[in-house]
């Protein structure tokens, strides 16, 4: 099948990938016609997916009516400071695909309302119900044909079971869910958790002070997961759980790499600058607070994780906070 991929970067490129490896014929969309021009005629993404042979099954373009033209199924899979800006540049050529199944593998929230990516796709684009893809898969493994297992979430079982079939295959094995409010908040929330698990990296910590922040930050995502209507036992599957294992310990983990560099003393302004690539958990991170504010939830790990961020903390003075704090039971939401 023709398959749009409306998304150039990283994740989007191994996405492409992987639906080549299934006999489809993927169409990959990105913002920069130079840019574009330079992958075709390279047959490599260098910017975003270093030292990956790209093969001629794999199209692309910098129109949005020429990638979605004879399209069966749309993947978004733009950051989601750019998803909105991305919709509405699709707008007209969207209108004349609108019967199009739409998944979104975009892991964030909306910079303004605060929604999630398939939230703000049925806002857009008006689909009825949008699935998401998410689970424990950094880009290059995803790339190389490295083993990997995702979720795919939708009210619609028929569209995720669609785009089940569509994307599994040897190397990369997909499950469905009904939920995909929590299938999306994990993916969401744990690049948050990964910054602090970079923190821990970067102040020299060892793997039992990791460990027991990871174990605390899975418990702020599935409580805040919970009272925005998800599935707590959605966080201990593979978008949840899962996902936050692999971006807290890998070392190709761009949200543990940022915070890494922040416990070792860098600014986050020198950090980003130097970015190619986006780290969600750093706009996300405020989103989710106001979330948490919002209904009450506590949220310890992530509000640590603001503070550095912010630069009202050091590293250091936000991880004596949280040992610091009142003793309570373990499971005492």
């Amino acid at each position: 099948m023709r398959i749009s991929v409306i998304g150039d970067g990283g994740w989007g490129t191994a996405l492409a990938l992987t639906l080549a490896r299934n006999g489809h014929r993927p169409h990959v969309w990105g913002p920069d016609a130079a840019y574009i021009r330079q992958i075709r005629d390279t047959g490599r993404n260098e910017k975003f997916l270093r030292g990956v042979d790209l093969p001629p099954t794999i199209d692309w373009t910098a129109d949005p009516e020429e990638v979605l033209a004879g399209s069966e199924a749309v993947v978004l899979v733009v950051p989601s400071k750019y998803m909105r800006t991305t919709l509405e540049r699709f707008r007209p050529a969207w209108s004349r695909h609108a019967a199009l199944p739409v998944v979104s593998a975009t892991k964030g929230l909306d910079e303004s309302t605060r929604e999630r990516m398939t939230e703000l796709i049925s806002d857009c684009w008006g689909v009825a119900a949008p699935a998401a893809l998410s689970g424990p898969s950094i880009a290059p493994e995803t790339a190389r044909g490295v083993p990997t297992a995702v979720t795919i979430a939708c009210r619609e079982e028929a569209t995720a079971r669609w785009f089940q079939n569509c994307f599994g295959g040897e190397t990369f094995r997909a499950y469905t869910s009904e939920d995909v409010c929590g299938v999306e908040l994990g993916g969401a929330l744990k690049n948050v958790i990964a910054l602090a698990a970079g923190v821990c990296d970067g102040l020299g910590f060892g793997q039992n002070a990791k460990a027991a922040l990871v174990t605390r930050g899975l418990a702020e995502m599935a409580r805040l997961g919970v009272a925005l209507g998800a599935h707590p036992e959605t966080f201990y599957g593979l978008s949840g759980l899962g996902d936050l294992m692999v971006t807290c310990m890998s070392l190709q983990s761009r949200n543990r790499c940022v915070g890494e560099r922040l416990g070792r003393g860098e600014s986050l302004a020198e950090i980003l600058n130097g970015m190619e690539q986006v780290a969600e958990g750093v706009c996300t991170c405020p989103n989710a607070l106001a979330l948490a504010r919002a209904h009450q939830v506590a949220t310890p790990v992530m509000d640590q994780v603001e503070a550095i961020l912010d630069g009202r903390k050091t590293p250091s003075t936000a991880v004596l906070e949280l040992m610091n704090r009142d003793l309570r039971a373990e499971r005492d939401w």
